[in-house]
């Protein structure tokens, strides 16, 4: 039987050496709302110091995971350290700026939609472009067709499909949200047990996304909801181990859903296709 959840709001950061991006997140949350907020720091073994420097605040408590468990684990046992109170989760990045107002926002949001289960912000990147960050759940064709040719032809029909390129920018129902920033129902979270633990780091919102829709829950794009992501801050020291993970799961991803012997040629010739980009596009770096 599920829980009955108050109507607290909670924000668990997965860091791993953040570095001073967290404190700059710290501050902006301040303004992202006007309710009390409490902020659990799921610590993946940083050892530059600032998430003990950070759980210093009053309302931050820092909850060491054991080591490098990838970001869905994490989140996860963030959100399991809090009580039945907070019924409103976010999981976000430590290297976010939160504009003033952003969580409230997103919060009215839910009260317009009900079976809202999470919530995204219009994502832009420290330049100022938007990023694409409320795009279609991924079809076994629009996605080879943006694994195989996104790289050398960025303006194809696949991944502008994907990443919803010619969508206005208003409030509507997406495929999936992008995990740096989630403000989730708990019920929600919950109903499909949180992140998927196999994914260690990309797909595990795709995923999420995905499985809620299944469960009958709707993630909802908010753009009145404004956040700044700086990307990149933990994970610029291992890019070519980051790209090998995105690789692996974009096959799992795609693996879970085509099960069976009938799908053992299609799973394969992807395996082989997404080994072959990951080899071509390690060798490309200098």
């Amino acid at each position: 039987m599920s829980e009955e959840y108050g109507q607290e709001l909670a924000v668990v950061i997965v860091t791993y050496s953040p570095g001073e991006t967290l404190e700059r997140c710290l501050d902006t949350l301040e303004k992202a709302t006007t309710r009390q907020v409490s902020v659990v720091l799921a610590d993946n073994g940083s050892v530059d110091g600032a998430p003990e420097k950070a759980s210093a605040r009053p309302n931050v408590t820092l909850l060491h995971t054991g080591g490098n468990l990838g970001y869905g684990t994490a989140a996860n046992r963030g959100v399991a350290t809090l009580g039945q109170e907070y019924g409103w989760i976010v999981v976000a990045n430590p290297d976010l700026e939160f504009e003033p107002g952003s969580l409230d926002a997103m919060l009215a949001a839910a009260e317009r939609w009900p079976r809202g289960g999470s919530f995204g912000p219009l994502i832009r990147e420290p330049s100022g472009t938007v990023y694409p960050s409320a795009r279609l759940t991924p079809s076994l064709g629009k996605g080879i067709g943006h694994a195989v040719v996104g790289t050398v032809w960025r303006d194809n029909p696949w991944t502008k499909a994907y990443k919803q390129s010619d969508t206005s920018v208003e409030e509507r129902e997406a495929g999936w949200l992008s995990g740096s920033c989630l403000l989730m129902r708990r019920a929600a979270f919950d109903s499909v047990d949180g992140f998927d633990p196999r994914y260690f780091m990309y797909f595990e919102d795709v995923d999420l996304g995905d499985r809620l829709a299944r469960a009958g829950w709707q993630n909802v794009y908010v753009p009145t909801a404004e956040v700044v992501h700086i990307q990149g801050h933990s994970t610029a020291r291992s890019s070519d181990k980051m790209l090998a993970a995105h690789h692996e799961s974009a096959y799992r991803y795609i693996a879970d859903r085509h099960q069976g012997l009938a799908w053992a040629p299609v799973r394969a010739g992807i395996k082989a296709g997404l080994a072959l980009r990951l080899k071509t596009e390690t060798k490309k770096k200098p």
